[in-house]
This record gives C-alpha cells, structure tokens and sequence, in this order.
C-alpha cells in the first residue's frame, strides 16, 4: 500500500531476534538509536502487559542506512535481538529438527490466527503460525515508525495517541474534533498515565476494570485514537481509490493485530447524524486563510488532506489468549480441547496506542514523499516550501 517508501519486518516471537528494513528515506536526516529506543521503551509499557515485558527491554541496532548519524538514502536495516532466546535456543532452532525439545502446540484459540493459518500452511504444529503472528512483530513496527516521526518533525508535523476506551470505560472524546485542542498537552497527560488515558478519572477506573479481568482470567480491548498535527493541503488524491489518504490511513492501521475497526474522524457516528450537524463549515481570513470551527470529517475530504488535524481512532478486539481458555478442537486428534495458553497480555490497548502512532507516522511518511519527494533533505526541503508558497498565494 506504500507508494514511495518501501518497509519489510522479520523475525518470530521466540526467535533470535527481530528486524525491519525501510527504504526510501531521504539522505541526510539526523537519526540516533536512541530516537527508535524511546519509542520502542514506550510500547512495552501500559497496564495489564504480560510477563513478556519484564523480560525484554527492546533495544535497536542500526546496521545500514545511517552513518555519522545522518541517513545515506540507502535501505536502513534496524535489528532487535530477544533476550528470551536464551531459553528457545532448541525449541526455535533454524538449523535442525530438535524433536522433543519444545511440546508441539495442537489446541488453537479462537479469535487467534491459529487454525486458519495452520490449515493455510498446512502445519500440524500451530507453534509455526503464532510465532510469526504474534504481536511481538510490533516492535519493529514500531521501530520503523520512529524513524518515520523523525522525519515528519522535521517539517512540523507531530503525532499523538491516547486511548479512549478499554472494555466499558470510556471519555468524552469531543475534544479530538476541536481544531483547537492542545493535543501536545493531552498528549503529556496520557503518558504519564498507565493506560495512556488524559483523564485521571477515567484512567483510575480502567485500571480497575484491567483489575477484574485479571482476576477472571479474561481479557479486554478497546479504542484508541491517533492524532496527526501540522498537516497540510494536498497529501493523498482523489483521482485513483488506492491513492486516498483516509483509505490507506485505514489500511495500515487495520493490519496492527487485534485491531476489528477504523473510523476516520467521527466515523460511523456521522452515518446517524444530519449532513448539515456534520460537515465542517468553511471560513476564510486574510491572516489565517481558509479555517474550519470543526473537524468532525478528521481532516480529510475527497482522500486528500485538508490542513485540519488528521484524526483516526481504532478499536481493538480482547486478546484471544486466555488464562481460563475458551472450548477448541485438538488438529491432530479432533478431540474437545481447552484452547492453548501462551504467556499474554490482559489488556494492551495501550501499547497499540503507540503502534498505531508508527503505522499512522509511516503512511503520513509516505504520502508526503509521494507528494514533495527528494533524494536528499535538502531538495524534500526545497520542494515542500515551494510548495507552501503555492498556497500562501491560493
């Protein structure tokens, strides 16, 4: 679905390690490990995480692409290795069959891509399927998203998240439909919550309600929502489907695992509303140009942005793995079964939060490339204030 940059993850769960490869970076943007290790210490946190996350702390290593912390315009190879390899050095071996090593995973879980996968690659041993669909491969998702901030804030782009509901609790979300909210500031208190909620109210009560799942065995979901700020006129089109900016919005973000749902601005919510409630009136001023009071259409129309904040929110289905699993079918026996449990989350619609963040900072990347493109940070530079001249004179 990229049109301009070109960006690939590998690696399994328990594997050696995890790696991802962007390409179509320009040369000559200033990028540090550190940039990518900030965002990846931010998706290992939020209550309810597993166990998982005590163990590893993700770490990147720049292998190509960036030297003397400038990019080379080449492909940028980011590397993440396990730390829980130590302990699946046999049972993930790439070198020989280890038989007996590690018990062979038989009983899918609903709501997992166990069995569909299993049939698919016709596998006996789910272990084949869930390594690679587990949502460990996130990180590096993430990983790559960093890059791609890096390179938005260069041009006064920035991109928020925060979480809007999990299970039943929820916020007043209006305020995302405010052009005028201060999202950098509701961006700060979501961070310094557990769940990545901006309101301490609502964030005790989710806590809570995190709390009784635990105590049940259960999982929850929820809602988060991405915010894009700085945006201009003109990324995305109207003139091919593929090429619509809220359509690939949709896309990408809908590919996170566990994600059931995205609406861009109010969403399905405008589908039981009048048009005249909904459409977000246009004014102009000579100081300020053409402005909107609202933004319920989430700063797209037509597929192309329209200089309002880019506003998407995403809803997340409860992880299928259970503590007290639900009913299944062993594949090789086909007899009743409870379904597997693997080491999970209670709730992580904090952490998708975060990879949602990336997956919206790769697609605004591409767009904007396809639009003002370079080969360097100079001619991008170049090009994007031609561009901005072009409007101011509209």
């Amino acid at each position: 679905m990229f049109k301009r940059i070109r960006f690939l993850t590998a690696g399994e769960s328990h594997g050696k390690g995890l790696a991802c490869i962007l390409e179509g970076i320009p040369s000559g943007l200033n990028l540090k490990e550190d940039d990518i290790n900030s965002e990846l210490k931010r998706r290992q946190g939020g209550y309810g995480r597993g166990s998982r996350m005590k163990i590893e702390q993700d770490r990147v290593e720049i292998l190509s692409g960036v030297r003397w912390g400038k990019t080379l315009g080449s492909p940028i190879l980011l590397l993440l290795y396990n730390k829980d390899w130590v302990n699946w050095q046999e049972g993930m071996s790439v070198n020989e069959t280890l038989s007996g090593s590690i018990p062979l995973v038989t009983r899918p879980r609903p709501g997992h891509a166990d069995l569909s996968g299993a049939v698919k690659y016709n596998v006996k041993d789910i272990r084949n399927i869930l390594e690679r669909s587990s949502a460990r491969e996130t990180a590096m998702r993430v990983a790559g998203g960093a890059v791609a901030k890096v390179f938005l804030k260069n041009f006064g782009i920035s991109v928020y998240s925060m979480v809007i509901s999990i299970g039943s609790v929820r916020i007043d979300d209006a305020f995302i439909y405010d052009p005028y909210t201060n999202f950098e500031e509701i961006h700060k208190r979501a961070e310094n919550s557990p769940v990545r909620c901006p309101d301490e109210k609502t964030s005790d009560e989710m806590v809570r309600l995190i709390d009784t799942a635990i105590s049940k065995g259960d999982t929850l979901g929820g809602v988060f929502s991405v915010i894009v700020t700085g945006v201009g006129f003109g990324l995305g089109s109207h003139i091919q489907w593929d090429l619509r900016l809220d359509a690939r919005l949709a896309y990408t973000v809908m590919s996170i695992q566990a994600i059931k749902s995205v609406e861009i601005g109010k969403g399905m919510e405008m589908s039981r509303a009048f048009g005249s409630d909904v459409m977000d009136e246009i004014h102009y001023l000579d100081e300020k140009g053409f402005y909107r009071n609202t933004n319920f259409l989430g700063g797209i129309e037509g597929g192309i942005s329209n200089a309002m904040p880019i506003v998407l929110k995403a809803g997340m289905k409860p992880i299928p793995t259970l503590k007290k699993p639900l009913q299944s079918v062993d594949i090789r026996t086909k007899e009743t079964v409870k379904a597997t449990y693997e080491r999970s989350d209670a709730c992580a619609v904090p952490a998708a939060s975060v990879i949602g963040e990336a997956m919206v900072s790769l697609t605004i990347l591409d767009a904007f490339l396809e639009k003002f493109g370079g080969d360097s940070m100079d001619e991008t530079e170049r090009n994007y204030q031609g561009f901005l001249n072009q409007v101011s004179l509209f």
